[in-house]
């Protein structure tokens, strides 16, 4: 059994649900990324998501893209990302991380050299934000053969027809974009959310993550009440940003953020 469906069957059995953070690897510095990770983990992370740092973030809003922006100013590569990953299953072998981005990196490294050095790094799954399920036939068995779930997004206006496919497709769980729009954006309408997930339940097997407009406690808390797993990103990376200059104080105001939301989620 995959770390990731480990972890949802751990947490179902506690009736708990997971509590998945996003920032991007390498921003601001480098040395940054590994402790925060095992300090979102200290907070209460179930799954990490891990950003790869991208030129061209079409998905995401201005508070994640001006993270890639930090992050590529001290080049920080792929391989880097995944020298990341390794450091820190050197002491934490349970919670599984996942890579978010973009298709280019991965085919500019090529899907298979990608794949095995991610499963030798210790990498659960990947998530593709542009690479739709119909056009990942050459990728999704090699990531498979190599031990990584592929995780797809399902937006407020994906139709009925197209859910069934991407469960089908996808493993892991699915990432359900709550909003229309980009990272960032909007106001959360727990109630739409609500309707939405019941939908995407019946016509797909997969735990259901929900991401976008997830901002504080309370927040958290309500969409824990109606899906698997809440995924927070900008609100944490906001904090990152604040404290750029500071590195020493981010674990703490990123993990003050994941601790309330844990207890929230938990009550």
């Amino acid at each position: 059994m995959r770390r990731i469906e480990r972890c949802f069957q751990r947490l179902d059995g506690e009736n708990r649900k997971a509590l998945i953070p996003f920032v991007t690897a390498g921003d601001p510095v480098k040395d940054v990324t590994v402790p925060l990770m095992h300090a979102m983990v200290d907070a209460g992370a179930d799954i990490i998501e891990l950003g790869v740092p991208f030129s061209d973030p079409m998905a995401d809003g201005p508070v994640i893209q001006l993270a890639c922006e930090r992050a590529l100013q001290h080049n920080t590569s792929t391989r880097d990302v995944l020298a990341m990953v390794k450091i820190f299953r050197e002491t934490n072998t349970q919670t599984p991380v996942v890579l978010m981005g973009y298709l280019n990196p991965v085919e500019v490294m090529g899907y298979e050299s990608f794949a095995k050095a991610a499963e030798d790094a210790g990498v659960d799954g990947v998530l593709l934000v542009d690479l739709p399920p119909e056009e990942a036939l050459e990728v999704r068995p090699v990531m498979d053969a190599h031990g990584l779930d592929m995780i797809f997004l399902v937006a407020p206006t994906t139709s009925d027809t197209r859910i069934k496919l991407i469960g089908e497709a996808g493993s892991g769980y699915l990432y359900y974009v709550s909003l229309k729009g980009v990272t960032g954006s909007a106001t959360l309408n727990v109630e739409e959310v609500a309707s939405r997930v019941e939908t995407i339940r019946n016509l797909a097997q997969l735990p259901i993550g929900v991401g976008f407009g997830i901002k504080d406690a309370e927040s958290a808390q309500a969409v824990s009440r109606v899906a698997d797993g809440v995924v927070v990103g900008s609100a944490l990376v906001n904090q990152i940003a604040e404290n750029k200059d500071t590195p020493d104080a981010i674990n703490d105001a990123v993990g003050g953020i994941l601790s309330a939301m844990r207890n929230a989620m938990d009550q």
